[in-house]
Parts: structure tokens; C-alpha cells; sequence
């Protein structure tokens, strides 16, 4: 399993990463497609933040912001260090982008409809496999003591 999880975290926090990599990069356009988001979730978070924290002024900060919350727990989720607290920080990132920027429902073009409901359902599928993560439980020390006990008494016993 623990050769599954070194492959798997980081596989499922590559598209968080380079995401917001290019959110930080492109900000100022990104920044008309992301205001109705930030419109809703930026008094949200101001009520919930003490007043001495510095938080973005404008659409294109919280685009920053938001791309270098992503890079930062998507690297930790890749690199195991607190996969479950980011990959629910990934997943609160992802639910308002997916419903605000894949509202396919709301496209009239056929086409448009189409990639935009595929790219939805993409999200929410990144959204599973990071529920997923967020409850994987690695096994405690106590258990891999155990784990190895048991393996060293099997090649005891297969030597002997």
C-alpha cells in the first residue's frame, strides 16, 4: 500500500500543482471568469480571518491566492506530509471552481455544453479520489511494527 500511496498522491496532486502554478502566472486573466466566485467566498472568508491577516484586495489576488493555496497542498498532498488536511484544502478549493466555472447546465452552445460537462464531471472526479485521500488512514507504527514482526517470523521460520 505504501508503494501505491508514493505513486497515487502524487499523481492526483499534479493537476492541483500545475493549476496553480498557472493561476499565480496568469491572475489579471483568469481574474473576469473567477469574480463571481470571489464575489461570494471572498466576504466569507474575510468574516472568519482575523483583521491582522493581509488578505487580497482585488479578483486577480484571490486567484493568486487561491493558485498558491493549490501548489502548497497539492505539493504537501504529493509528498505525503498531511495528505488529509490537503486534500480537503484541495477539495474546498475545487468545489467552487467546478460549480461556477463547469456550469455546463447554464451553456446554450451544444459544443460548449459538452466540454463544459465533461470538465465538470473531471472535477468531480478529482473530488472523489480526494475524499478518498482524506480518509485513507496509512498504518499506525504499532502496525508496521507488527508487519514487520510477522515477516521477520515468516523467514525464521522459512530458513529454519
Amino acid at each position: 500500500m505504501t508503494l501505491i500511496r508514493s505513486l497515487a498522491r502524487p499523481m492526483l496532486s499534479s493537476m492541483f500543482v500545475a493549476g496553480g502554478i498557472d493561476e499565480i502566472r496568469n491572475a489579471a486573466a483568469l481574474a473576469p471568469a473567477a469574480k463571481p466566485v470571489t464575489q461570494r467566498v471572498a466576504p466569507l472568508v474575510e468574516s472568519r480571518i482575523p483583521s491582522a491577516v493581509p488578505l487580497p484586495s482585488d479578483t486577480a489576488g484571490w486567484v493568486r491566492a487561491d493558485g498558491a493555496l493549490k501548489v502548497a497542498a497539492g505539493l504537501a498532498l504529493a509528498t505525503g506530509r498531511f495528505p488529509r488536511v490537503a486534500s480537503l484544502v484541495l477539495i474546498g478549493s475545487l468545489v467552487p471552481t467546478t460549480l461556477t466555472g463547469h456550469a455546463f447546465w447554464k451553456e446554450n452552445d451544444d459544443q460548449a455544453k459538452v466540454l463544459q460537462r465533461q470538465q465538470f464531471f473531471k472535477n468531480v472526479s478529482m473530488a472523489g479520489g480526494l475524499l478518498i485521500a482524506a480518509v485513507d488512514v496509512e498504518p499506525s507504527a504499532r502496525e508496521r511494527m507488527e508487519i514487520a514482526a510477522r515477516r521477520v517470523k515468516r523467514r525464521v521460520q522459512r530458513d529454519s
